[in-house]
């Protein structure tokens, strides 16, 4: 990108910003081919977007307390950077810019500097051991296990609850009707519902005492017979000879 158009840019990002930032960072021009961005001394709690052919940049004396990672590394043709004077928080967060400031030592004029905590403070930033950021690989590596394990977990659940699905379908039902039954109607089978066990139960005990009233019927007419007899016999002088 040509430096008068970055400059156009960024005056217009800058402007943009201005009632945030209290005043616009200064951009000016480099020869032979450059960009000199200068934000010091503006309040700025956070950086702003930078051209990317800045090549020196300078955020002296702000609020800074850590910077965005992966900021610097589209600024290919930065040479000179300057960011003493923060009040940088070395906890997780500056990790980036502590492996940044270990590869580009040559670029920074002064090194910045730890605000807190207290167990580091007044310490440079490049100067962290591995040690202090020990906590945060374990954090990350923590929380990317759980989320590991709650993935599968959702994946077991998903396909059993699909080889659920395909083995009742798959399953047949075999009914066995004793020789007892055989001579039931099959519509007497097709439900299994109490009131209709009750209902055969009835028309079953209805036919049962139909059965035992004609029996009885019989019995009396057989006994009444000889009486039947005899009086035709007597009054009539008729005789009835059985076989």
């Amino acid at each position: 990108m040509p430096c008068g158009l970055s400059l156009a840019v960024f005056l217009v990002w800058s402007a943009f910003h201005q009632h945030t930032a209290g005043q616009p960072c200064l951009c000016s021009g480099l020869r032979p081919a450059g960009l000199q961005v200068n934000c010091s001394s503006l309040n700025l709690a956070d950086l702003p977007h930078l051209p990317p052919d800045t090549t020196e940049l300078h955020v002296r004396d702000n609020r800074l307390t850590s910077v965005s990672p992966g900021l610097f590394d589209r600024l290919v043709v930065l040479k000179k950077v300057s960011l003493s004077g923060n009040p940088f928080h070395c906890d997780c967060g500056i990790q980036y810019l502590r492996n940044w400031l270990l590869k580009n030592k040559a670029l920074v004029t002064t090194e910045p500097t730890c605000a807190s905590p207290g167990s580091v403070a007044r310490r440079a930033v490049a100067d962290l051991g591995d040690g202090h950021f020990a906590s945060c690989a374990l954090a990350g590596c923590a929380g990317g296990t759980y989320s590991t394990v709650v993935g599968g977990m959702v994946c077991c659940l998903v396909v059993l609850l699909l080889w659920s699905l395909r083995l009742a379908k798959r399953t047949t039902f075999t009914l066995e009707i004793h020789e007892r039954h055989s001579g039931f109607e099959a519509d007497s089978l097709r439900s299994l519902k109490p009131r209709h066990r009750r209902r055969l139960r009835t028309e079953h005990t209805e036919v049962t005492m139909e059965s035992a009233e004609g029996l009885e019927e019989q019995l009396v007419h057989v006994e009444l017979l000889p009486q039947v007899l005899d009086a035709l016999h007597k009054k009539h002088n008729i005789k009835i000879k059985a076989n």
